[in-house]
């Protein structure tokens, strides 16, 4: 076989382990035989449409397993899988297609009104909707094996970044990047080949596909595919299928822990607990652990292909608060402004190196030369590194904010505001004042039902926060702004909330 990329599993694990279960969506499973059957009809189908080697082949449409046979079947074509991001509207989905130079578009139903309204702005030649007008392709395709060559350093997939700031940018991961990064975590977290992941999390996040389908798949396991979250459905399939693994951002495994069965569910089967995209508040931890079941946290970002940091089980309560240290593959320094070692507890950049580590921007080489260093990508965030080597995210550097000439990191107050009960999210921005140059404002989600006086709130921050880090201000809203990912988007919040001029 000289497909030596992603492409190359369905068929590997087919000789492996035909008869067991890779996928179950909606009731229905699918075995490792026929995910490489499948695949292997589209990548014929695809072929046939005129698809070759380097071409962009995008998926919009939620989880299912037609998003992994489009992506193994690239892989198979030594063509470039590109996920689109469900959530986006229109126009940024048309600027994903125009910037990766789509060929081809595979789409859910769902989204067939919103493709025909982009037609006309797009050059995508092949479309096909999931349906049955794609398992007619599949059905009249061949099933002989396609000989392809693949190398782990050639083109695997474009990621859109999350686009927190700015327009995203498409982080290009090879073969060899994703397949050393699913390697981390199965080393890292002891993946079995009997795992039942629950795959909620949507596959377009670099988490949902590279932090756990992936590497469930290459293990062998199962993945259970859900097409939207929903905390009751969510305890009702871990009960239902025996779930071993599953990934949640917090604001996800806070509403499933305050559904009204998750006294009495049965959560027994649960071995594997990750968590990622923010700071887990240690409330969320508490309730989880009365439970018996822990953390597993860790910081990456899409750049990394997932995985930088990992926190595993028997240091989630001694290094709370920590993202971990460097996951097995993975080289992670924190640096000074002048690129030199940060000591014990000085706040320095993240800088990231390994095989996991993108090759650099889609159409952006100036925006590459600049995120590298000497070969480290510079990460933007801020962190500081304990006597033992465990590593504290402490913020985004752009979101840091300078009062009266001391820098206050937001994470760290929004850690100390979500300690109280009635706060279940929380974003700390700054806001322009008069005498101090800018000072926090606390923007807060609060629990259902719940009320909160705003000066008894910050009064409680006194002594456990220094008095420049105390916000100066709380507004409360019903929602914050999240990408579809669940990363908090600090410059929407600061646009709403963040414009009015303090004094005093």
């Amino acid at each position: 076989m000289r497909n030596e990329g992603l492409g190359s599993w369905p068929a590997r694990r087919a000789c492996k382990t035909p008869n067991r279960t890779a996928l179950i969506h909606q009731g229905t499973a699918t075995s490792y035989a026929r995910l490489h059957e499948r695949t292997t009809r589209l990548a014929h189908a695809l072929r046939g449409a005129g698809l070759r080697r380097g071409d962009r082949i995008a998926y919009l449409g939620a989880n299912h397993p037609s998003y992994l046979e489009t992506f193994f079947a690239a892989g198979v074509l030594g063509a470039v899988f590109v996920p689109l991001n469900t959530r986006l509207a229109g126009p940024e989905i048309a600027y994903q297609l125009t910037d990766s130079g789509a060929r081809a578009l595979v789409h859910a139903p769902a989204y067939g009104e919103l493709v025909d309204e982009l037609s006309g702005g797009i050059d995508v030649r092949t479309r096909i909707t999931v349906g049955p007008d794609y398992e007619q392709l599949i059905a009249g395709a061949p099933a002989e094996p396609i000989d392809e060559q693949v190398a782990p350093g050639d083109l695997c997939t474009i990621m859109y970044t999350s686009g927190t700031t700015g327009r995203p940018k498409g982080a290009m991961l090879t073969h060899g990047n994703l397949t050393w990064n699913a390697v981390n975590v199965v080393t890292d977290q002891d993946l079995t080949a009997d795992e039942v992941a629950l795959v909620s999390a949507p596959l377009f996040h670099t988490a949902g596909l590279n932090m756990l389908t992936l590497p469930v798949l290459l293990k062998g396991g199962c993945c259970v595919l859900v097409e939207a979250f929903d905390p009751g459905g969510t305890i009702d399939l871990i009960e239902e299928h025996r779930v071993t693994c599953m990934f949640g951002v917090p604001t996800m495994l806070d509403q499933v822990a305050r559904h009204p069965r998750w006294a009495e569910a049965d959560l027994s089967s649960l071995r594997i607990l990750s968590c990622g995209g923010s700071p887990v508040p240690v409330p969320l931890i508490a309730a989880y652990q009365e439970r018996g079941l822990t953390f597993l946290q860790g910081y990456g970002m899409t750049e990394a292909s997932g995985g930088v940091l990992f926190l595993d089980a028997e240091h989630a309560v001694s290094k709370a608060g920590s993202a971990g240290v460097p996951h097995f593959f993975s080289d992670v320094r924190v640096v000074l402004p002048d690129l030199g070692p940060a000591g014990v507890g000085q706040t320095g950049e993240v800088l990231v190196r390994g095989p996991h580590v993108m090759a650099g921007y889609w159409g952006l080489p100036e925006e590459t030369a600049a995120a590298f260093t000497e070969g480290w990508f510079r990460t933007g965030d801020a962190a500081r590194v304990d006597e033992d080597g465990y590593v504290t995210i402490v913020d985004r550097l752009k979101d840091m904010i300078i009062s009266g000439g001391e820098n206050i990191y937001p994470a760290e107050v929004e850690e100390a505001v979500l300690a109280h009960p009635d706060v279940v999210e929380c974003a700390v921005i700054g806001v322009p004042h008069e005498k101090w140059g800018e000072v926090g404002r606390a923007v807060v989600v609060l629990r259902e039902g719940a009320s909160l006086d705003p000066g008894e709130l910050l009064a409680e921050l006194s002594g456990r926060l220094a008095k420049y880090k105390i916000p100066k201000s709380v507004v409360v809203v019903d929602t914050l702004p999240r990408t579809a990912s669940g990363k908090l988007r600090k410059a929407r919040v600061r646009s709403l909330y963040g414009n009015s001029r303090m004094t005093g």
